[in-house]
């Protein structure tokens, strides 16, 4: 049966760990959200974020978009609004790997590269401020409910599905904190016991599409209400699981899902029985112009 290109969000397959977790009581799923269009799991929210936009009439044709973004949200964004005939801007830091800008701009986004040294945090500033002087309108990430309800329509669900309700722990890097907040808010009105944990990079560490964000940019979405424990990864400990990820598992994915999958390790290594699900949140193909896989 033929289906239409935004048909294809959701429904990612689970696969089971069959080298990296040891412990024989504990059953280690990855998500594969990479298998998504758009090439990751924020297909999810672009989707729900536009889709529900245009249905409530709040912007249109003539509405210029415009969004701040570390990568893979931007090409979601630019995706889906070239389907819908919209323009839109994606502001993201200069040392945002090359494969990301060229994906936004072969969708059709313009792409404005901000310093460096101010991080997405600067890139958030600069996209404000077209919005208060410029009459942009902002996608809002941070701050949009539709971001965490995508995953509570979709993430949530299939995750109770196909582990037939036995999901134990859910394991999830934190960035705009969409993934973690729509998804456990399913899980635990299904069982209030599952375990929620947060990943967040250590203070040294920069690792893409990972935040601890300060205070001030605290993403509005987020509730730590939702999330039973936080646990934090080192960036060399996250590359090194990308790289294991590929090599022994099969599993090309980014420095973010490395990082989620420390997590996922070290945790099923203290339990005496489980079921843990691990976001794998994009493919490795985004890292290949960085020093990731040399």
């Amino acid at each position: 049966m033929s289906k239409a290109i935004l048909d294809l969000i959701g429904n990612t397959p689970l696969v089971v760990s069959k080298v990296l977790n040891t412990n024989p009581n504990v059953k280690l799923f990855f998500k594969l959200e990479g298998q998504n269009p758009g090439g990751s799991v924020k297909d999810r929210p672009a989707y729900n974020m536009i889709k529900c936009a245009l249905d409530r009439g709040e912007i249109g044709p003539s509405t210029k978009l415009i969004e701040a973004t570390s990568g893979n949200t931007g090409i979601a964004l630019a995706m889906i609004a070239g389907i819908y005939g919209l323009d839109i801007e994606l502001v993201m830091p200069e040392n945002s790997t090359k494969e990301r800008v060229q994906t936004m701009r072969a969708y059709g986004a313009k792409v404005t590269l901000t310093s460096s040294d101010i991080g997405i945090e600067g890139a958030r500033d600069y996209a404000e401020a077209k919005v208060k002087n410029e009459g942009y309108r902002m996608i809002d990430q941070f701050g949009n409910d539709d971001n965490w309800r995508a995953h509570y329509k979709t993430t949530g669900p299939e995750i109770w599905k196909d582990t037939n309700g036995a999901i134990t722990h859910f394991v999830s890097s934190m960035g705009t904190t969409g993934t973690i907040m729509g998804t456990s808010t399913y899980l635990k009105e299904r069982n209030g016991n599952i375990q929620i944990i947060g990943v967040q990079p250590t203070d040294e560490s920069r690792i893409p599409g990972i935040r601890k964000w300060p205070e001030e940019y605290l993403p509005r979405i987020f509730d730590q209400n939702k999330v039973d424990t936080v646990m934090e990864v080192s960036q060399e400990e996250a590359e090194a699981m990308a790289r294991s990820l590929a090599k022994e598992e099969g599993i090309f994915a980014g420095v973010s899902s490395g990082g989620a999958a420390v997590v996922a390790l070290r945790l099923a290594a203290t339990l005496d029985s489980g079921t843990i699900v691990s976001i794998v949140c994009d493919r490795g193909d985004r890292y290949l112009s960085s020093d990731l896989f040399d």
